[in-house]
């Protein structure tokens, strides 16, 4: 196989997010969002302590690690980010190539490729602190297999969410590094930019790229603020984050309606959006699918592009920081982003930003 096969075949294969406490973070996620453990990993010298637990759903794969030691990954960035997205793996029919052929082309090695349970792994520096793992299986092998992880009784879904997949993530980057990291991805991954885009709310403006793997599989939108300008949500995220990181990470549902009902009976808070949004909705767009009155209901906004419409809401951040946070995203057509729920997300995080000084 070509290592630049090896790159064009990339897929997303799981994500891991360093926490500082496991079963805090599964109960968030299994009781708000749908999700199931259904493999940890021990390691010999804490056996009778979970060092990380698999969870998610259909093709949704997260991986939540907790450090016991001081040298662990886990350890380093829990203490300067808190709880955050510390590796988005990749998988690829040929990890050593990948690896290699990333390298090559100027990709800080992390992990040379390694062989453990059957599965090939080899890992690189993405932006910030972030790791790419490349993922590599043989065909047939379960999709949800990971080295070091024993399968354990699936946990009951606390409910059906229908949530099915990983859309995107959304990075904050500090300000002058959107132009080389869409430069990186671009030459040593052979992502292509697919949309691009400035916003400007009040006296605030950011500026962001959508950058997507050559099978489209891999999507992330990077977000730097304009410095030129008051500061505004990426710059507080990158003050509480300590550095560049994921926002947010959006989980795609096959009815956004559906969704967002469950999951906020289920307790989960979402983010409100002016009834001035709705009242103006039907101007701006003629709805495909569902109601101004059940979008409304629920604060989702929807947006298009010229293949079709997109529904998307985002939760409260629940993170002590204010820093991470998810989204439900619904497309119906749409392969990109609509400028102006972009907007819509930036005015509503920073209502949200007043509301919690406010309340502070």
């Amino acid at each position: 196989m070509s290592d630049t096969k090896a790159l064009s075949e990339l897929a997303l294969d799981h994500v891991e997010l360093y926490v500082q406490d496991t079963g805090r973070a599964v109960v968030q996620l299994t009781d708000g969002y749908g999700f199931s453990v259904y493999a940890e990993s021990r390691p010999r010298e804490f056996v009778d302590t979970v060092h990380s637990l698999a969870l998610g759903k259909d093709r949704i794969r997260l991986i939540l690690t907790m450090a016991h030691d001081e040298d662990h990954p886990a350890a380093a960035y829990v203490e300067q980010h808190g709880d955050g997205v510390g590796n988005i793996a990749l998988a690829t029919p040929d990890a050593a190539a990948a690896f290699e052929e990333a390298t090559r082309r100027g990709a800080v090695a992390v992990a040379p490729p390694v062989t453990r349970d059957g599965v090939v792994t080899a890992s690189i520096m993405g932006f910030g602190d972030v790791v790419h793992t490349f993922v590599q299986r043989a065909d047939g092998d379960d999709a949800r297999a990971l080295p070091g992880f024993s399968s354990v009784t699936p946990s009951p879904e606390s409910f059906e969410s229908g949530l099915s997949e990983i859309d995107h993530f959304a990075v904050c980057l500090e300000a002058g590094a959107l132009g080389p990291t869409v430069e990186f991805y671009e030459r040593v991954l052979d992502f292509r930019m697919i949309f691009t885009e400035r916003i400007e709310v009040g006296n605030q403006a950011m500026n962001s790229q959508v950058v997507q793997s050559a099978s489209g599989a891999v999507t992330l939108t990077l977000i730097e603020p304009d410095v030129s300008c008051a500061p505004g949500q990426i710059d507080e995220f990158i003050k509480q984050h300590g550095g560049s990181g994921v926002q947010h990470i959006a989980f795609l549902s096959d009815d956004v309606v559906r969704t967002v009902g469950r999951m906020s009976d289920a307790g989960v808070a979402f983010l409100t959006t002016p009834p001035t949004y709705y009242t103006l909705l039907s101007e701006r767009i003629e709805l495909v699918r569902h109601s101004v009155e059940a979008l409304g209901g629920l604060n989702v906004l929807v947006d298009e592009d010229h293949d079709g419409q997109l529904f998307q809401i985002f939760t409260r951040s629940v993170h002590p920081r204010r820093t991470l946070f998810m989204e439900v995203i619904e497309r119906f057509g749409a392969r990109t982003f609509g400028s102006g729920n972009i907007k819509a997300l930036y005015e509503a995080v920073e209502l949200q930003r007043a509301t919690d000084e406010a309340g502070g």
